[in-house]
């Protein structure tokens, strides 16, 4: 028997963004500028929500979870990318390779679920308002936060279930900077067809679904909207607009990517960074830093901030001069 066919392939050359070491090193200073942003940003959101009981309501609530899964969707891959941008070779281990597609697939499942959550949030706040605070309550708040996270790993565990048992004995070149799931099925010595119409059915099913659903809450939403007066609908589409933009910019390159796995397309690794690095950016912006609630909770943490440091300050001088 050919001793090739009883090898396993042990890890994956990664090909990256680019070949050209100048744009490599442009890259690695971009990508760490957007790293670092994505990350403090996030978390500021976070924080923030969490120091103002103010902000202690479900919408906010969903919005600090999904700033956490925007800083996790951005670290499964970035901080290697950003290593091998300086780096060779490009490689990744097996292990590391299925990690990266379980969490890629986690975060993002739970990222389309919470989005969607949220969306059932606002259609509540706007179309049934009396009964607000009895439907949108603490408890199915929750139950709508933790089932994302929940699905989103049961959406990880079926696209690793089909993975993880393929035979990869040969080619192992992966021309992406990630573990992309629709390049990775191609190398295995298998027929790949079957795992291919397996996530078709699963991510490409699973995004065009809740994105379609997410549109047709939105237009519901709309259009009760404009039975009332117009200051309620230029608030509504205000709110809206930022919402759909921030859904489209997320499902949409997810959608192109793994509803059409059949097909590698050149594009497919600048949607990738899109939807990794881009949206967790513009999240934060489009749907709080807009936000008068959350501009003012985060001007009073900045304020609480200052007079703690300037009280601390005043304490260690008095201390001296005592000394």
């Amino acid at each position: 028997m050919d001793p090739v066919n009883n090898s396993r392939v042990a890890e994956f050359v990664l090909l990256g963004l680019s070949s050209s070491w100048e744009l490599q090193y442009f890259f690695f200073m971009l990508f760490n500028l957007l790293y670092v942003t994505i990350v403090l940003g996030n978390l500021l959101i976070v924080l923030t929500v969490i120091s103002e009981p103010a902000l202690h309501t479900p919408m906010y609530i969903m919005l600090s979870n999904l700033s956490v899964l925007d800083v996790f969707l951005a670290t499964y891959a970035t901080p290697k990318m950003i290593h091998d941008f300086l780096y060779e070779p490009k490689t990744i281990s097996f292990e590391g390779c299925m990690a990266q597609i379980f969490l890629l697939h986690v975060f993002a499942g739970g990222e389309m679920m919470l989005l969607a959550a949220m969306a059932y949030d606002r259609y509540v706040a706007i179309c049934k308002p009396l009964h607000y605070a009895t439907i949108m309550n603490l408890c199915k708040c929750t139950g709508l936060v933790v089932g994302s996270w929940v699905i989103g790993v049961m959406h990880a565990l079926s696209q690793l279930a089909f993975t993880v048992n393929l035979s990869f004995c040969g080619p192992n070149i992966v021309d992406s900077y990630y573990c992309d799931l629709t390049l990775v099925i191609k190398l295995a010595c298998t027929d790949p067809y079957v795992p291919e119409v397996l996530m078709l059915l699963d991510s490409g099913l699973m995004g065009v679904t809740s994105f379609v659903l997410l549109l047709i809450s939105y237009a519901v939403i709309l259009v009760t909207v404009r039975q009332r007066s117009s200051v309620h609908m230029a608030k509504a589409r205000s709110t809206l607009t930022a919402h759909i933009i921030v859904v489209t910019l997320f499902f949409g390159p997810c959608i192109f990517i793994y509803a059409w796995p059949f097909s590698n397309f050149p594009v497919d690794k600048v949607l990738s960074v899109f939807s990794t690095v881009f949206t967790p950016i513009l999240n934060p912006i489009i749907y709080t830093l807009r936000n008068k609630e959350v501009k003012s909770a985060m001007y009073k943490l900045k304020t609480k901030y200052v007079n703690s440091r300037l009280l601390s300050q005043l304490s260690l001088s008095r201390l001296d001069l005592l000394s």
